[in-house]
């Protein structure tokens, strides 16, 4: 009863000298093929070239980031919906061809991470993992019907925020700890042809945000 009541003030004295920060956020994510600075460095040229045109989703929700006392420490948890197509190029033996397979995946990303500030407000680091729950089923695409998919996944973040008074400038990474796994079944024609997708994309994610 004393170690709860001992770590009930704990937390309540945290909870009582922390001060949080509520916003939302809006981003769009672009295909990298991993965290090198050179691979992000030419992601993130790539969009800024094409006005952000070459983005594969986006994503929307809302972020709390808690200072925690007398440290430059934070915690930033947060949640989004987040809409992102990826696609793989198969073989159709009924087609006779090869086609294109686009998994659409809609989905609620929770990120739960933390952060350092390194110029007080303005420039802050972050890391942490990300956890999420697949929205999407019963996709088709030409043939092809999706009839199995994994409904959680867990993936990790790491990047930066600039905050201007109320506005938040965010760029990050993101890299996946599990891979989205789906079976797609093609059954025209009796043939049953199964095809596995494995896979879990990198992407490069940036955005703007407010904070209330």
């Amino acid at each position: 009863m004393k170690k709860l009541i001992t770590a009930m003030a704990m937390f309540a004295s945290v909870a009582a000298f922390s001060q949080v920060t509520l916003g939302a956020r809006a981003n769009l994510l672009f295909n990298t093929s991993s965290a090198k600075w050179k691979d992000i460095k030419n992601t993130a040229s790539n969009a800024w070239e094409s006005n952000g045109k070459s983005n594969t989703g986006f994503n929307f929700g809302l972020s709390a980031k808690i200072n925690l006392p007398v440290t430059s420490l934070f915690v930033m948890p947060e949640i989004y919906y987040t809409s992102i197509k990826n696609s793989v190029e198969v073989n159709d033996p009924v087609a006779g061809k090869n086609i294109e397979l686009e998994a659409k995946n809609d989905r609620i990303d929770i990120p739960v991470l933390l952060g350092y500030n390194l110029m007080g407000e303005t420039l802050s680091a972050f890391v942490g993992p990300v956890f999420s729950v697949n929205t999407s089923k019963d996709n088709k695409f030409e043939n092809f019907t999706e009839s199995e998919a994994k409904d959680f996944g867990v993936g990790y973040q790491f990047g930066a925020n600039v905050t201007l008074k109320k506005f938040v400038i965010n760029a990050r990474y993101e890299g996946a700890f599990s891979k989205d796994e789906r079976k797609f079944i093609n059954s025209v024609g009796g043939s049953n042809t199964e095809i596995n997708y494995d896979n879990r994309p990198s992407f490069f994610i940036l955005g703007l945000g407010y904070n209330f």
